[in-house]
């Protein structure tokens, strides 16, 4: 367990034996715990041990909130749930009946991921309805002893809220901010189908921006600052991966040619920059092909 400030924690689920990809925030109380982002299924046994560790049991467990419900973020809840029913599930409402029932949360992600689902992700139980707490942006929650502000802050998903706790300075940004694996490293924006929408986006870290955070924090990985230079950075590289993508769209051959091309062009900006185990750690948080997918359709839909 890393500890952040004034209560919060964060640990490593470990995802697919690959250190530092996936974190998760812990928000200590008397009254209780709050996890931020609880991780995958997959990840569990990590979580329980990680949780254990600090002297918490899931029963200790009082509320999950979820930037967003892509699986790796939110895939554990129902199942948290189902062991501990007095957990309550923090969502933006437009996530929420994907949660109560993930027929077509699973479908899509069937479709981008075929036979690896049940190993990246395992099971994915649904969220009895009674368990959530929809959110819309600007409330002021509770977790563990602390008081969080909630924003509306979607671009990479359409259900996609973020945290702030005013006293700590930290903003959880989810992937809003991209993904930074290691500090000071590339941000790295991920855009999986099937809602990037670039200007929403923008807006999002205008929205982030003034909560004045002093740090963010990543669900890939852990804490970033100074926050103006990180957002910054992460505006011109998803306007760079955006600029590729649409280049990508006027070559000649296939999708799956201009796909290959793209991630081409991500693995080697990131190999400027890192080794080859820190560039291939970057792909297993967020996959080069689903990011063409995404910006292809977003593109595709403007046009």
């Amino acid at each position: 367990m890393n500890t952040l400030a004034g209560g919060l924690s964060y640990l490593d689920l470990q995802f697919q034996g690959v250190a530092g990809v996936i974190a998760t925030v812990v928000a200590h109380g008397t009254s209780g715990v709050a996890l931020v982002d609880p991780g995958p299924s997959s990840t569990l046994p990590a979580l329980r041990v990680e949780l254990q560790r600090a002297g918490i049991a899931t029963g200790d467990l009082t509320a999950l909130l979820l930037t967003h419900i892509h699986l790796d973020h939110a895939g554990a809840s129902g199942t948290l749930v189902r062991e501990n029913p007095r957990l309550r599930v923090y969502v933006h409402e437009r996530g929420a009946p994907h949660l109560i029932d993930p027929t077509k949360l699973l479908a899509s992600a069937a479709r981008l991921y075929g036979d690896d689902m049940d190993r990246l992700w395992g099971e994915f139980r649904p969220v009895p309805a009674e368990a959530i707490v929809t959110l819309v942006g600007g409330e002021r929650i509770a977790a563990g002893d602390r008081e969080l502000d909630v924003a509306y802050t979607p671009g990479h998903a359409s259900h996609h809220v973020s945290y702030f706790s005013r006293d700590a300075g930290i903003a959880l940004v989810g992937d809003t901010a991209g993904i930074r694996l290691r500090p000071g490293a590339y941000v790295l924006p991920p855009t999986p189908p099937p809602d990037v929408d670039l200007d929403a986006w923008a807006a999002s870290l205008r929205t982030i921006e003034r909560w004045h955070p002093e740090t963010l924090f990543l669900t890939h990985f852990g804490a970033s600052s100074p926050v103006g230079a990180h957002l910054g950075e992460l505006a011109d590289h998803l306007d760079l991966a955006a600029r590729l993508v649409k280049t990508s769209l006027a070559r000649e051959g296939s999708d799956a040619d201009r796909e290959a091309w793209f991630t081409d062009e991500i693995r080697r900006e990131l190999r400027r920059r890192m080794s080859d185990a820190d560039a291939h750690a970057y792909e297993v948080a967020g996959r080069f092909d689903l990011s063409w997918r995404g910006l292809a359709r977003y593109w595709r839909k403007r046009s």
